[in-house]
């Protein structure tokens, strides 16, 4: 029997479906007796290091989670389960961690690097593991901005470390207790195999072996990502569609291209680094426990194990029942569900609006209020931009650049105006406005989309993709004019956006996923 502890906090259905995927029965901590009488105990955490020791210790779980660990019985810490560890962190001065190492964790430093790292990175054994008997070297799914540094672990400790800007330690091991930064549950097959060791309680004979002095650095890959624009057909059932400049619609029908959940699982066995889900329909006004796309979360993470992501109603309303929801209630939702990060589209642009005009934060904002209780890496600003040309940048007061595609006049200057609805309204903020304050605000990434280039597969936006990736320090993922395998390699070689999505091109099968590795490595770029 594996006991999960679950305090509440971001994406833990993940985490059971693994282990009851891997043949193992789950019991899920209900109170403080159920960690004194754990076998074998699995300690998953995302968010604020402070809100979960907060949580921790309000629930009672800290002296029978320490009397576990000290009494040496077998403890896997995933992520921030790693990093409570500690005696504390830079993200939360105040807060006391559980002190069984006693550094502190501290935040990347700020560089060329954009932070939180979101991604498949590689890592460096440090010691020989039993949990790492059968793993080949794979790329393994890391989402922090924060980390545990070689100079505060004690290398009694030290199991494995990664690279990104530095050396950092990616995992930690002390007989039976040890953690992981890295999401073995989101990491695929190679996740897998990690899991399953430490639940089978493989035995050192099978161990892996320590790195040779001097191994080279990880590297982050690029990612590819899979999105899914789900919406209700006319009879009433959820397909996945994909417009043609956000239309949907083809003689008098929504394009059908599938179904949701069956495209999510084909996408993860072809390779897909993350799946999107961007919930395109109407289901507004449902109560919360009806909404059509909990249940394509909840089954897709049954045997999907990558990272994903669900956008597309994330703000507060009220139901037909007249029951009052927060942005944040909608999200824990999600998260309960089955997403590790919720995008937030038009309700971005109505919280920036606000804050560029009073200059300051609420802290009632859908991003800040995800922020502060899931952190940054969990809230992602999907941006729909449309271009509008002018004659010159004195003729706006919106962020300009000199394009090589002039307008139907000639123009040689464009702003990019951010819209909502779906595309059907603009407003008066340009992206570079909107990317930025949604950074301040608490947002760890932006999905850049790019309404002139829908559905034309003829490739990414570089200018606006460029503008915005200069203006932030968080990753972006490029959206929006895939059409075949050169685009991919052509935006990763002119920008620097640590990933690429698109849709119809692989629900129709027109270019496949393996296709738009293969092409990476052959051009050199770093993929999984």
């Amino acid at each position: 029997m594996i006991t999960l502890l679950d305090y509440g906090a971001g994406n833990v259905r993940s985490v059971r479906n693994a282990i009851k995927k891997l043949g193992f029965a789950v019991k899920d901590v209900t109170c403080p007796d159920d960690i004194r009488q754990a076998e074998k105990l699995v300690f998953p955490g995302v968010g604020s290091f402070g809100s979960a020791m907060q949580r921790l210790q309000s629930m009672g779980f800290v002296e029978p989670l320490l009397a576990h660990i000290r009494a040496d019985k077998p403890f896997l810490g995933i992520c921030l389960g790693l990093q409570t560890l500690f005696a504390g962190s830079e993200e939360s001065p105040g807060a006391a961690g559980l002190g069984i190492l006693g550094g502190r964790i501290r935040r990347f430093a700020a560089g060329p690097l954009s932070v939180p790292q979101i991604g498949w990175n590689g890592i460096i054994i440090r010691k020989e593991s039993p949990f790492f008997a059968g793993y080949a070297g794979e790329k393994l799914y890391f989402v922090h901005s924060f980390m545990a540094s070689l100079a505060e672990t004690d290398p009694e400790w030290l199991l494995t470390t990664t690279n990104y800007g530095e050396e950092f330690v990616s995992g930690v091991q002390k007989g039976n207790v040890a953690a992981f930064q890295f999401h073995p549950e989101k990491s695929g097959e190679a996740g897998l195999r990690i899991l399953r060791n430490f639940l089978a309680g493989t035995k050192p004979a099978a161990a892996s072996q320590a790195a040779p002095a001097g191994q080279a650095e990880t590297k982050l890959a690029k990612r590819i990502i899979a999105c899914l624009d789900v919406r209700s057909n006319d009879a009433g059932d959820l397909v996945v569609t994909k417009g043609d400049q956000y239309d949907v619609r083809e003689e008098g029908e929504v394009r059908n291209l599938g179904k949701p959940v069956e495209l999510a699982r084909r996408y993860f066995e072809e390779g897909a680094d993350e799946i999107t889900f961007l919930n395109i329909t109407g289901f507004r006004d449902f109560p919360l426990k009806d909404q059509p796309m909990l249940e394509v979360l909840r089954n897709t993470s049954e045997n999907v194990f990558v990272p994903l992501t669900i956008g597309g109603g994330i703000r507060s309303f009220t139901d037909t029942e007249g029951k009052r929801y927060s942005a944040l209630d909608v999200a824990s939702e999600y998260f309960r569900s089955g997403a590790d990060k919720i995008s937030i589209g038009s309700d971005a642009v109505y919280t920036v609006e606000e804050y560029l005009q009073s200059g300051e934060k609420t802290g009632q904002s859908s991003i800040e209020q995800i922020f502060h209780v899931y952190g940054a890496q969990a809230v992602v600003i999907s941006i729909d931009p449309r271009r509008v040309y002018v004659e010159s940048p004195e003729a706006t007061t919106h962020h300009t650049l000199k394009t090589a595609v002039p307008g139907p006049n000639g123009e040689q200057y464009c702003w990019y105006q951010c819209t909502v609805k779906g595309g059907r309204e603009g407003r008066d903020v340009d992206v570079v406005q909107l990317a930025t304050a949604c950074e301040e605000l608490g947002a760890g990434e932006i999905l850049l989309n790019c309404i002139d280039r829908d559905g034309t597969n003829s490739g990414f936006d570089i200018e606006l993709i460029n503008q915005v990736r200069r203006a932030v320090t968080i990753p972006v993922i490029a959206s929006s004019g895939a059409g075949r395998v050169e685009h991919f390699s052509e935006v990763f070689a002119a920008t620097d956006v640590e990933a690429a999505l698109a849709a119809g091109i692989f629900h129709r099968r027109e270019v496949p996923i393996a296709a738009v590795k293969e092409h990476m490595r052959t051009m050199g770029i770093e993929t999984r």
